[in-house]
């Protein structure tokens, strides 16, 4: 059961990040991108994780949490030049 379940997240992750790409060419605004590429870091993040699971390792898992550290600043620092001009006050 557990394979097919994977094969099936696979399925969700691959459909969602087709969205993603047409939502990251077709965004309006730059704000809206940055949203899509945190939404696609998200994605990512949980491809890590579905490899974990597949490879039966929490080393994968690890990974993940420093993956959504590293997005999560990049993501607010972005954010944070497109509001002031500048990173570092």
């Amino acid at each position: 059961m557990l394979p097919y379940a994977l094969l099936f997240f696979l399925g969700c992750l691959t459909l969602a990040f087709a969205l993603n790409l047409w939502r990251l060419f077709s965004a309006p605004t730059l704000t809206d991108r940055v949203v899509v590429l945190d939404t696609m870091t998200i994605n990512a993040i949980a491809l890590v994780v579905l490899y974990g699971i597949w490879a039966g390792t929490g080393l994968y898992l690890e990974v993940a949490v420093l993956f959504a550290l590293t997005s999560f600043v990049g993501t607010v620092a972005y954010c944070k030049f497109l509001l002031r001009g500048n990173i570092i006050e």
